[in-house]
């Protein structure tokens, strides 16, 4: 199991319990379905990797891609750090392990 994998599995838990803890705090419907969609679509690309199929890490890259602008544009709406600045940074840093991996760097 390669670090492209584990970042794709963590990224879509944490996409997944931040829809959750969105919900929870605003009642914001929007960010359950979007955090558990994406959530999803992270975790099964991380087990499609693990399954030898190549198209995985393809697909993680463009939802960490989206999730991060998204987020970016939220950032620059709010200017508040939670949630949207963590998801950047933690965003940021497992497109760029996945990446590397793409790149076979």
């Amino acid at each position: 199991m390669n670090l492209s994998i584990i970042a794709a599995f963590a990224y879509g838990i944490l996409a997944i319990v931040g829809g959750i803890m969105g919900y929870v705090q605003a009642r914001s419907k929007v960010s359950l379905l979007s955090g558990g969609i994406s959530g999803l679509l992270l975790i099964l690309s991380a087990y499609w990797q693990l399954q030898g199929q190549p198209w995985g890490l393809t697909l993680a890259v463009c939802v960490t891609g989206v999730l991060v602008v998204v987020f970016a544009l939220r950032f620059a709406k709010t200017r508040k750090f939670m949630p949207a600045g963590l998801m950047i940074v933690l965003g940021a840093l497992t497109l760029a392990v996945m990446a590397h991996q793409l790149l076979g760097l």
